[in-house]
C-alpha cells in the first residue's frame, strides 16, 4: 500500500503573548477548523477556502453565506472523492498569483440537535467522521504536490487520514451520519459515492478568485 508523504509541521518558535490570534493559525499555509466558525478563524487572510462536506449533512448555504465575511478567497467543495483535483486547483493558483497561497480546509461537520429538543442550541455542531477524513484527504493531496506547510491542527486531520486511508470507505459509509442518511431512505450506493477515494476529476467550484 502507497503511504503519502505526511504533512510537514514546522514551528519557528513556541507562542507567545504577541503572537497575534493563535486560533486562526496565521503562521501556517494550510489550516484546518470546524463549520462557519472556524471558517472565519482561519479564513480571514486565505487566498483559497475548501469546504469539506462529505455526505451533505451541513446546511446547505453555509459555504456561500461567508462570502461577504471572506470577499477575498476563491470558495471550493472538497473531499474523498476529489481532494487530489482540489490540490491541482491550489498548485495552479499559487502559480497564478507568483506567491504563497494560504489555505483554510473547512470540515463542516453537522447541525448537533441533540435531543431534538427545541431549546437546543442552533449553531452547534456535530463531529462527523467523514468530514474528518475527507479534510485530512484534502491536506494529505496539498502535501503531495508541496503544499506541506500545515498547522498542528491540519497535521493531525491529515495523520487521521493517512493512518486509516485502508478503512476509510467504510468508515465513511458505516458513520452516524451515513446510517442517519441510509435510515431517511438515501440509497447506500448513493453514499458509497461519497466515500471513493479519487473517483472525480471535476472541480466544484463554490466563487472563483476575485479578479
Amino acid at each position: 500500500m502507497r503511504h503519502a508523504r505526511p504533512c510537514a509541521v514546522a514551528y519557528d518558535g513556541g507562542v507567545t503573548d504577541a503572537s497575534p490570534h493563535p486560533h486562526a493559525q496565521s503562521k501556517y499555509q494550510v489550516r484546518f477548523d470546524w463549520g462557519r466558525s472556524g471558517a472565519v478563524r482561519i479564513g480571514t487572510d486565505a487566498d483559497i477556502v475548501v469546504w469539506v462536506d462529505v455526505l451533505g449533512g451541513a446546511d446547505d448555504g453555509a459555504p456561500t453565506a461567508l462570502f461577504a465575511e471572506l470577499p477575498q478567497a476563491e470558495f471550493v467543495e472538497g473531499g474523498l472523492t476529489d481532494a487530489a483535483v482540489v490540490a491541482a486547483r491550489v498548485l495552479d493558483l499559487q502559480v497564478r498569483l507568483g506567491r504563497r497561497v494560504l489555505i483554510g480546509v473547512v470540515a463542516a461537520g453537522a447541525p448537533d440537535r441533540g435531543d431534538g429538543q427545541a431549546d437546543d442550541a442552533s449553531d452547534a455542531l456535530r463531529f462527523t467522521v467523514e468530514d474528518l477524513l475527507g479534510a485530512g484527504a484534502v491536506i494529505d493531496a496539498l502535501a503531495s504536490v508541496g503544499l506541506d506547510y500545515c498547522s498542528p491542527e491540519a497535521a493531525a486531520a491529515c495523520a487521521a487520514f493517512t493512518g486509516l486511508r485502508g478503512a476509510v470507505a467504510h468508515l465513511a459509509t458505516a458513520s452516524a451520519g451515513a446510517q442517519e442518511l441510509l435510515a431517511a431512505g438515501v440509497a447506500a450506493a448513493e453514499i458509497r459515492r461519497t466515500a471513493t477515494l479519487g473517483s472525480s476529476e471535476e472541480l466544484r467550484v463554490l466563487r472563483l478568485y476575485p479578479a
